[in-house]
C-alpha cells in the first residue's frame, strides 16, 4: 500500500473531507463548483432538474468561493460528486 505523503507537523486529526457538487454547463469549460452542507441532496434535486421536460431557473446560496449561483436548467451537461482532502 502507498504511503501519503505527511509533511512533519501534519497529523491524521489536521485532514478533513468534504464533498461538492460539480455542475457541468452546457459551452463552458471548467465545472460550477458548490459546496453545500447537504451534497446528496442538491445532487438529486439538479438530476430530477435536469431531466425535467421544462427549463427552469436554479438559484442556490453556497459555502464555497461562490456564495450565490444562478443557471438554466436545461444548460446542464452532466453533474458529479468530488471529495476532497484539505487541512484545517
Amino acid at each position: 500500500m502507498a504511503q501519503q505523503f505527511n509533511p512533519q507537523g501534519m497529523s491524521a486529526q489536521n485532514v478533513k473531507v468534504r464533498y461538492a457538487v460539480l455542475v457541468f454547463i452546457k459551452g463552458s469549460t471548467a465545472p460550477l463548483v458548490l459546496y453545500v452542507a447537504d451534497y446528496q441532496e442538491l445532487y438529486e434535486e439538479l438530476l430530477t432538474k435536469m431531466q425535467s421536460p421544462t427549463a427552469s431557473i436554479i438559484e442556490k446560496e453556497t459555502e464555497g468561493p461562490l456564495k450565490r449561483v444562478c443557471f438554466i436548467s436545461n444548460q446542464i451537461a452532466a453533474l458529479a460528486i468530488q471529495e476532497e482532502q484539505y487541512i484545517q
